[in-house]
């Protein structure tokens, strides 16, 4: 295993409630009200539609508010990966990661370890847009079991609801998370923040027509299937931990493009950054990282002196 470089689950597409339009020659966010299954691939207008999300659309029969899914890991932590993150929004690289106790942060000597009390608390953070960021690999259909579809987000509401739920349904089932059948479910509620318009995050829950009770006995069932069969769950955590584990940053260059694209369109010229749920979070200030960086450091350099 090549050291250095994060190994993460086999993704074959993506989920998306928001997408990124262009308007007057500038890139900006466009909410949605409905998911979107989208492949790996990019054309001129956007991300190439995946075969499953015309299949879905069929069976809803309406805009696509849900869809059935299982989990590839048992150990919450594995399915949703939450952090504090910041982007070079310049080059897509990520710049510093954290949990809220400790961060990982690049800078002119190489990787460093260091505090992190959160963006709220963090000068380096508030100078430089460090936001929630949230990734949740989960997998549709049954052509490829070990195959996932990966739905980002720096929303507070879906990385909170999403973790909730993750680690109870992993409670209440015995520790059965991988083999419960699930939904994601788009919800919609109003803030003030929001100025009362409805604003869209993701939730996860037991199949429509189905109870609780019947889906934890549904995966007992299924586990006992898959142990019968060699299947080992746990190993499959294990190697999916060794993998997380064996880089500083689980996105790619090539990826980290992709997340800034989506999630701070045109922020370096003054336009709206997406909050990862298809929804603008407000103008950003017309200035780089760099620029940012540079003004916070030359602050503290007066408040030192």
């Amino acid at each position: 295993m090549l050291k250095g470089l994060s190994i993460t689950p086999p993704v074959i597409g993506r989920i998306s409630i928001g997408r990124v339009v262009e308007k007057n020659g500038k890139r900006l966010p466009e909410k949605d009200d409905q998911f979107t299954l989208t492949s790996q691939v990019q054309g001129r207008d956007g991300w190439v539609l995946h075969p499953l999300d015309e299949t879905l659309r069929k069976a809803a029969n309406s805009k696509l508010r849900a869809i059935p899914v299982r989990l590839l890991f048992n150990d919450p932590y594995l399915n949703l990966r939450a952090e504090y993150s910041l982007f070079d929004r310049e080059t897509g690289r990520p710049v510093c990661v954290g949990n809220g106790e400790t961060c990982k942060r690049m800078d002119n000597d190489g990787l460093a370890t260091l505090p992190c009390p959160s963006p709220d608390g963090c000068g380096f953070g508030k100078a430089a847009g460090c936001k929630p960021y949230g990734r949740l690999n989960v997998v549709i259909g049954e052509d490829d079991e070990l195959g996932s579809f990966i739905f980002r987000t720096t929303s507070y509401n879906s990385i909170r609801t999403l973790a909730a739920r993750l680690h109870y349904f992993g409670a209440v089932s015995g520790g059965l998370l991988a083999c419960l059948p699930l939904e994601l479910k788009l919800r919609g509620k109003s803030t003030t923040q929001s100025y009362r318009s409805a604003i869209y995050y993701v939730d996860l829950g037991v199949r429509a027509g189905s109870t609780l009770e019947d889906t934890i006995a549904q995966a007992r069932e299924l586990d006992a299937q898959r142990k019968a069969a060699g299947f080992d769950q746990a190993a499959l955590d294990e190697a999916a931990r060794l993998g997380f584990s064996n880089g500083a940053f689980e996105d790619s260059p090539e990826e980290a493009a992709a997340v800034v694209d989506e999630f701070y369109p045109e922020a370096t010229h003054g336009g709206p950054e997406s909050n990862g749920d298809g929804s603008a979070t407000g103008a950003a200030p017309a200035t780089t990282l760099r620029d940012k960086l540079d003004r916070q450091a030359a602050l503290l350099g007066g408040k030192a002196a």
